[in-house]
């Protein structure tokens, strides 16, 4: 059954807006422009035979996280994404009557699309009292309510599909975004009764909104950052409806602007989207901007804002001079130079989403499958590897294979920051799959395994990286695709040749996996017993060769080993930056400890197969733990909420040394005093907490040793200002012996720190049991019996293999 609103709930006004882009405003004194009737000029135009819109109403979510609005949290499963209370809603543009024809006030309602004929309206609901959206269909009503879609996972943001298909967003990928507190939603696809759910992505984080282009193609953003900054890079893409030829549509190149809700504009090749500032503003709000892909995907020029003000959500074009959309003011009608006109202006706490037209429209064209789901690979064919932009340098012939890494979900994430998988660079596990040839002539081409994101490093003969590629490609199974070049103009095409390619000459390329090494790195495990080998004889707390230390022992987030190597620079690592870096630039070959262990540093050099086990630890990525089960083991002062959680504040031994380390350092130390064990994600060297606290042997504390004097096993580096030594007289050492109380005092501090990490252990500890969210996640992907008790084992590197294996694509058997 159908109501309608309270008398009052929709008003017609105007708002005339000039902004910024281009278009001259009145001068102060200036009378008043009389406002247009923007509606009435529409309905004689462009919006000619619309009579109703429908729209969805619903609070605002409570996270600034344009994603953040569904499921729950990864620290607290009871606490909420979303907020309470939906409806469905259809708005007369005649009478300005808004009419209820669907609501649940403890429910929640979202993402209405309109049907080919007019009559129906897909949707997401999410019933009272349970926390999944679904896909539901019903019609425009209000009668016949049917759910397509069920189970525990999120389905939203539905279109549907020239086909008869629906093409949606969903979490039933089972993954968390890297670096918030969230599900991740990707594209899956789904028959209209909402059986044979497939995906048709493989991203790590998401992929959101998806529109149907005029020639059938998907319009929809898509969120990565393999290997560059996580914050930046939120772009328009395209694909086929069955996933097939995902490929950049605008913006990849150029980071800052999440590009949502975009849609084609009738009777042009150009799209309306909402560009949202920076990292993305809460519910998808904006700037509305047109762009036109004509100059390609990497021309800024070509992306116009209609109206500067980043207020709005979810446009819907009848032309570029009539524009649906929706803000804090309820619906608005916008024209091409920025005017505004309230058709419905929301009132009370629910505010108003996705507006669109109620009528019949054309279908799409339909573009014929390219998949074949009984295979489990499909194949990259690469042109030239030499040809594209920044390249310069690389000489033909000189690269000679290709490294294929792949990126790997995380199954809960609960930090918001990259600790402890990095430190300042990757916040993903990356798998090494192994490599495949490239010819003479620069072409390769080779089987991937189908549905999984993958991404590649240029080779020279001696498995120095040349060239490294910061996004990712995903083969559907069965597809055959490729591109031009590495980094290539996506407006450009490869020059003739007059001969076929060399590598199209052959069967695709088997991934020949690197042998002797493993596929998923971990520091502790595979690289610090090589520097402890080779390095650790100068590089202890002991000796400090050149201030450095790389043993094994632990601070209170990372191992001094892996902290000291990344933190001075010894990795060129390049992570969580921007894309397309320079030949050579990053990688181990660019990395400064490679030139520490050839023979030239000391006489250290390592063995080939060490040297192998450093590079490819390096080129995937870097990490210091191995397993997604490491966030929440056993560090103090770990991330929650991109919050410092400071455990170490209610410890009185630990009060204590901080005012022993006030009253004793503060005369030469008052700009840059030694951080507390739990304190700003700090990375300065010898005064960082990282360094200053060893929680595996305490009293080799640089905390303690420096101070110390040098005749009582310290290093004698700070000597007391008060009193003042006399003329020709060394100052005295702060400790002048491990009795002085106050010595004591920041020893026992750091004992308390070693005896809480032996309770609570980290990763690499025996006996390490992962944190809550990762074993409640895991049993709820059934990687995890429900029978594993609080003292039951778990092993965290199987169990994240079991959990990455379960995603694997799964051919069907005819």
């Amino acid at each position: 059954m159908t109501k309608a609103l309270l008398a009052g709930a929709c008003l017609t006004a105007a708002v005339w807006f000039v902004g910024a882009w281009g278009v001259g405003g009145a001068s102060a004194a200036a009378p008043p422009k009389p406002a247009p009737d923007l509606l009435a000029e529409a309905l004689a135009g462009p919006m000619a035979g619309v009579e109703d819109v429908i729209f969805a109403a619903r609070p605002l979510g409570q996270d600034g996280h344009w994603y953040a609005n569904f499921s729950y949290y990864g620290p607290d499963a009871n606490r909420k994404a979303y907020r309470e209370g939906g409806r469905l809603c259809r708005l007369n543009l005649k009478t300005g009557q808004v009419t209820v024809i669907f609501e649940d006030p403890k429910g929640g309602v979202r993402d209405p699309q309109v049907h080919y004929d007019g009559k129906k309206i897909l949707f997401a609901y999410r019933k009272a009292g349970t926390d999944p959206y679904h896909l539901y269909e019903i019609n425009a009503d209000g009668t016949d309510l049917k759910a397509l879609t069920d189970g525990e996972y999120d389905d939203f943001e539905p279109a549907y599909l020239p086909d008869g298909d629906i093409v949606f967003v969903s979490s039933r990928c089972k993954r968390w975004v890297n670096c918030w507190l969230t599900q991740v939603g990707i594209l899956y696809r789904c028959g209209p009764d909402g059986r044979n759910i497939r995906p048709i992505s493989s991203n790590n984080d998401h992929d959101n909104t998806p529109w149907v282009l005029p020639d059938g193609r998907l319009l929809y953003m898509r969120w990565e950052y393999v290997d560059r900054s996580q914050v930046h890079f939120h772009h328009l893409w395209v694909s086929s409806p069955d996933g097939t030829g995902q490929m950049v549509y605008f913006g990849n190149m150029h980071p800052g602007t999440v590009m949502l809700d975009a849609k084609p504009i009738p009777a042009t090749d150009r799209t309306v989207a909402i560009f949202s500032p920076g990292h993305g503003i809460r519910e998808h709000n904006g700037v509305v901007t047109i762009v036109d892909p004509n100059a390609g995907p990497d021309d800024q020029p070509s992306a116009r804002a209609v109206n500067p003000r980043a207020e709005f959500r979810d446009p819907y074009a009848f032309s570029e001079d009539c524009i649906l959309v929706a803000s804090k003011d309820g619906i608005l009608l916008m024209n091409g130079r920025g005017a505004t006109q309230v058709l419905c202006r929301s009132t009370g706490e629910y505010q108003f989403h996705e507006p669109r037209p109620l009528m019949p429209r054309p279908r799409e064209r339909i573009i014929p499958p390219r998949v074949d789901l009984a295979q489990a690979t499909g194949r990259l064919l690469l042109a030239d590897v030499t040809y594209g932009r920044n390249m310069a340098g690389v000489k033909p012939g000189e690269i000679k294979k290709l490294l294929i890494l792949e990126t790997l979900p995380q199954p809960v994430h609960f930090s918001g920051g990259m600790e402890p998988i990095s430190l300042g660079g990757t916040f993903i596990l990356e798998r090494i799959l192994g490599t495949v040839p490239v010819e003479a002539d620069g072409s390769a081409y080779f089987e991937v395994p189908a549905m999984r994101s993958v991404f590649f490093v240029a080779m020279d003969d001696s498995d120095n990286a040349i060239k490294r590629m910061q996004s990712f490609v995903t083969v559907q199974p069965g597809e055959t695709t490729g591109c031009t070049g590495c980094h290539e103009q996506r407006s450009r095409t490869l020059p003739p040749r007059g001969a076929n390619l060399l590598a199209f000459g052959r069967a695709p390329s088997r991934i020949r996996p690197v042998a002797d090494a493993p596929d998923v790195f971990d520091f502790p495990r595979d690289i610090q017993p090589i520097v402890d080998k080779h390095c650790v004889k100068c590089h202890n707390p002991d000796k400090r060769s050149g201030g450095v230390t790389l043993a094994g022992d632990r601070g209170p987030m990372y191992s001094h080993g892996y902290f000291n190597l990344m933190a001075r620079g010894l990795v060129a690592d390049g992570r969580n930056q921007f894309s397309n870096r320079p030949p050579r630039v990053i990688g181990a070959s660019a990395s400064r400890l490679l030139k520490k262990i050839d023979g030239s540093h000391n006489d250290v050099k390592v063995t080939d197969h060490e040297l192998k086990m450093i590079r490819y630890w390096i080129e995937s990525g870097a990490v210091y733990p191995g397993t997604y089960a490491a966030p929440g083991s056993g560090m103090v002062g770990e991330y929650v909420e991109n919050q410092i959680k400071r455990i170490d504040v209610e410890w009185p031994a630990a009060k204590a040394a901080m005012e022993v380390i006030g009253r004793r350092c503060g005369a030469c130390h008052a700009k840059r005093m030694p951080l507390p064990l739990s304190a700003t994600h700090d990375v300065r060297g010898g005064l960082s907490r990282h360094m200053a606290y060893n929680l595996t042997r305490p009293e080799k504390s640089q905390i303690l040793l420096g101070p110390l004097a040098a005749g009582a096993g310290g290093y004698g580096t700070c000597q007391a200002k008060s009193p003042p030594p006399k003329p020709g007289e060394k100052a005295p050492d702060v400790f002048a012996n491990t009795a002085d109380p106050d010595y004591q005092k920041i020893l026992a501090a750091v004992q308390e720190a070693k005896k809480w990490l032996d309770e609570h252990k980290r990763f690499d500890m025996p006996g390490y049991r992962p944190y809550a969210p990762y074993v409640r996640e895991m049993k709820r992907y059934g990687i995890l019996a429900d029978t594993i008790g609080p003292g039951d084992p778990i092993d965290p590197y199987a169990t994240d293999r079991v959990y990455w294996k379960s995603l694997w694509y799964q051919p069907v058997v005819q």
